[in-house]
């Protein structure tokens, strides 16, 4: 097997504020880069906080050159960020929950959100997910939190080929114990790498738990943040066996 290295990003969102939260995006993708990450998840709607009030106001075109910063310092680093952002696909569209992929080579594909959860239609729509990232001869399939509380999400990856299963997520502290485990639990039952990245900080009126974390496919731990803050949460595999590294920001 290629060496690979991914890595939860585990990121503090203020809300609202894009600008800000992409320079925070940039600080992230340049410490990755120096630990060797090829592949950078962040949390759900990550640069702008998990604020559905404000996504109507916020939304964008998967191209939109606000994104241009951090399509540029994908290419220049030559590391594939997923920033979770609202997304319209045309002026007059409704607002989908968006994973952006920002290629190492340039180029840019978008997952969106499956699967709502309650509450989540008074401002955003159901989307139709996307394909998985082709990397070598491994797959890697998206996920945007609730995505993942249906079984029928990760099998679905698992039937494709996908041998890595990597969550943008908002969990509070109340969730983390049941979502953490079936997260784990897919892992072991798919024999998949599972990645979760969580808010670091509180967002939209939630005490996210941090605690991001990747499994191996044998359901273990690899490495998991200790709590919240601004964390890199690192699996790398090297002659086909995984390891697993914590850093702080």
């Amino acid at each position: 097997m290629t060496a690979l290295t991914l890595a939860a990003a585990q990121s503090i969102s203020i809300a609202g504020d894009v600008p800000a939260n992409i320079q925070r995006h940039l600080a992230f993708m340049r410490v990755a880069a120096e630990h060797g990450v090829q592949l950078l998840v962040f949390p759900e709607l990550s640069l702008t906080g998990y604020e559905p009030s404000l996504a109507a106001e916020l939304a964008i075109a998967p191209d939109d050159a606000l994104l241009a910063p951090l399509r540029e310092m994908a290419r220049e680093l030559r590391l594939t960020a997923v920033v979770g952002m609202p997304i319209r696909l045309a002026p007059d569209s409704a607002v989908l929950i968006g994973a952006l992929v920002l290629g190492a080579d340039g180029a840019l594909a978008l997952y969106t959100k499956q699967h709502l959860h309650d509450g989540e239609e008074l401002a955003f729509v159901a989307g139709q997910g996307g394909a998985a990232l082709e990397w070598g001869n491994d797959r890697i399939a998206l996920a945007v939190c609730a995505d993942f509380v249906h079984a029928s999400h990760p099998r679905a990856a698992a039937r494709a080929r996908a041998n890595v299963y990597a969550a943008g997520v908002l969990i509070s502290e109340g969730g983390y114990a049941a979502d953490s485990a079936l997260l784990q639990g897919y892992a072991a039952e798919h024999c998949m790498l599972v990645l979760m990245a969580n808010h670091g900080g509180p967002s939209g009126g939630w005490a996210c738990a941090g605690r991001s974390a990747i499994w191996a496919a044998d359901g273990s731990l690899l490495a998991a943040a200790p709590g919240v803050g601004d964390v890199l949460v690192i699996a790398r595999r090297d002659s086909g066996v995984w390891a697993g590294q914590v850093v702080a920001l």
